[in-house]
């Protein structure tokens, strides 16, 4: 996709942040493609060797990619996971479903400050009177599309408990 204002191919939808932030989303084993991605100290190896795997199942099998919402839930130094928000499931991934309340909030900058915002997060969940079990990240542009755009959003979802 061009942009009229740029001659550079983008390949990342720039996210509606007000849709998104500051919300609590209520899931009922909402369904996700799931696929690990290697890290190295939390940094993606091989995350778009994945999503175009991903990419190509979804094209070959006429499955949608809603919100383009790509959940990462980072579980060690060495590896993450990947939730890809889909309509169906793709045959040959694997899959799971996400129930619960979630409490999100975005933030714009450098993916350096990922460990304040997450420390931010838990403060204002916290002043809201919210629990907060399971987090994950939504990185919504890649670091290509981010210089593009000027803005790097980057979502916290928080399940409540």
């Amino acid at each position: 996709m061009k942009t009229e204002t740029q001659n550079e191919e983008i390949c990342c939808p720039l996210i509606e942040v007000d849709k998104w932030d500051n919300q609590i989303l209520e899931w009922n084993d909402k369904l996700f493609a799931k696929e690990r991605v290697r890290t190295f100290f939390y940094m993606p190896l091989n995350f778009s060797q994945v999503m175009k795997r991903f990419d190509a199942k979804m094209r070959e099998h006429n499955i949608s990619f809603p919100d383009y919402l790509c959940l990462s839930d980072h579980t060690s130094k060495w590896n993450m996971d990947l939730y890809l928000a889909v309509d169906k499931e793709i045959p040959g991934i694997n899959h799971a479903r996400l129930s619960g309340k979630m409490f999100t909030k975005v933030y714009e900058g450098p993916f350096k400050e990922t460990g304040n915002w997450c420390k931010d997060f838990q403060r204002i969940a916290a002043e809201k009177g919210y629990k907060i079990g399971k987090m994950y990240m939504w990185y919504t542009v890649c670091p290509k599309c981010a210089k593009k755009y000027g803005k790097n959003y980057v979502f916290i979802f928080g399940q409540i408990e």
